[in-house]
């Protein structure tokens, strides 16, 4: 089978040779797509292509495989290239895995017998922790998939800028920023690209349904779909907004709606496990403060955001925050959401070994309000995580008028989302 196609992902390899892979993301987010991209580099690479196994395991001739079937059909191919095998060419990779009964154990026996290279891909972040059990719990490294990426997205549209941003004249600049209000709205989602609102709106919306109904109802047994779409309506139509099981369940008894408060925990797990929304705590050292602030909650893509937020509600504020998080979680950060105060916020603490980040988001800095409430709760954050690098990050196209003060630094939300700091 000769390599397709594709728009090349930006995403990192571990590099820790001999480590299985474990694909994991959004369903329709671009995972198969990157299993193919990782297939034809080893072919570039000089592999050949009968070494480069990719099993499809949602095609409908695979549907019902249990593991040994699995473990038939590789030692079938063993006998069919045995050179390939025995000069340790082989790699096999298992597109949605989570689907096959009894997948960690043919994993586990593969990895023991150290002669394949594996990658498994699956809409779980469950897939290293709880459904591994232990028979391959730490042998597996994490390669995340997010839908497309804002210069991914100009990639797919063949107008990815050549030069660096500070090369960029002001007529390509200002291209640039039309096209990031495009991906705000539109998102990054691969099959959403180039298609009208109401295409888009369909597409979108059918890819929810899906992941509720498959990766969450389905696959979570869930007893309560009424209060589980009630929750998931409420996250997307609020994103970035303050959530609390406790004030959400309130909500659903006043409606009539029975739940107990252990099945919308549960819930919120489920659809953050399928990567529908992304949740992030608050940070602290304790872990009381953790559980007793609210969290914040964001979508997978913020394509999502103009489908279920109120009519005539801003949301390019949000979408911009989203694209952000999701690019921090891109550049493998942790991310947390920060109070100052008992007023005031901070967005994003975003932490990696070694390095820290502050990250305040907002559309623009002219508004008086705005740049004192925006830049005030910055700068107090930066006193009390002196070691952390403290970002504004807007979407003007130039440096704000007024002076920042300490160490705080401006970015264009262009700038930064095309660059790699």
């Amino acid at each position: 089978m000769r390599p397709r196609r594709l728009t090349r992902r930006d995403v990192r390899i571990p590099g820790i040779p001999g480590k299985p892979l474990a694909v994991i993301g959004v369903r329709r987010g671009g995972k198969t797509s990157f299993l193919h991209q990782l297939r034809a580099d080893r072919i570039a690479d000089g592999r050949p292509p009968e070494s480069q196994v990719l099993l499809g395991l949602e095609d409908e001739r695979l549907v019902g495989m249990n593991a040994l079937d699995l473990g038939w059909v590789i030692e079938e191919h063993a006998r069919q290239f045995p050179n390939v095998r025995a000069d340790g060419l082989l790699s096999v990779y298992f597109d949605e895995i989570q689907i096959v009964t009894g997948w960690e154990s043919l994993v586990h026996r593969l990895v023991e017998a150290q002669d394949v290279d594996i990658v498994i891909s699956g809409s779980s972040a469950k897939l290293l922790s709880q459904e591994v059990a232990t028979a391959v719990r730490g042998r597996l490294l994490e390669v995340l998939v997010h839908p497309f990426s804002f210069r991914e997205v100009l990639r797919h549209a063949e107008a990815e800028p050549t030069a660096a941003w500070h090369s960029l004249d002001a007529s390509e600049r200002a291209a640039l920023d039309t096209r990031l209000r495009e991906y705000l709205e539109s998102g990054g989602f691969p099959e959403a690209q180039g298609i009208d609102f109401r295409d888009r709106a369909r597409l979108l919306t059918g890819y929810v349904d899906t992941m509720v109904l498959r990766d969450v109802i389905e696959r979570h047994n869930v007893s309560n779909p009424t209060a589980l779409r009630a929750l998931q309506r409420h996250l997307l139509s609020t994103p970035g907004g303050s959530f609390s099981v406790q004030k959400f369940y309130n909500f659903l008894k006043s409606q009539g709606v029975p739940i107990g408060k252990d099945s919308l925990h549960a819930y919120l797990a489920h659809l953050q496990d399928a990567f529908l929304v992304r949740v992030l705590d608050m940070h602290s050292t304790s872990e009381r403060q953790r559980m007793v602030n609210p969290r914040k909650v964001y979508p997978i893509d913020a394509g999502l955001i103009p489908l279920y937020e109120r009519p005539g509600r801003e949301h390019r504020g949000r979408a911009l925050e989203t694209a952000v998080l999701l690019e921090l979680e891109r550049r493998e950060y942790a991310v947390s959401w920060l109070r100052v105060g008992d007023d005031r916020e901070v967005d994003f603490f975003a932490t990696r070994p070694g390095e820290s980040l502050l990250v305040q988001v907002c559309l623009e800095t002219t508004n008086d309000a705005t740049w004192e409430r925006e830049v005030r709760a910055l700068h107090e954050a930066a006193s009390m995580h002196p070691g952390a690098v403290a970002l504004l990050i807007t979407q003007d196209q130039s440096p704000p008028t007024r002076s920042l003060p300490g160490t705080l630094q401006w970015r264009s939300a262009v700038q930064w989302l095309l660059g790699k700091e």
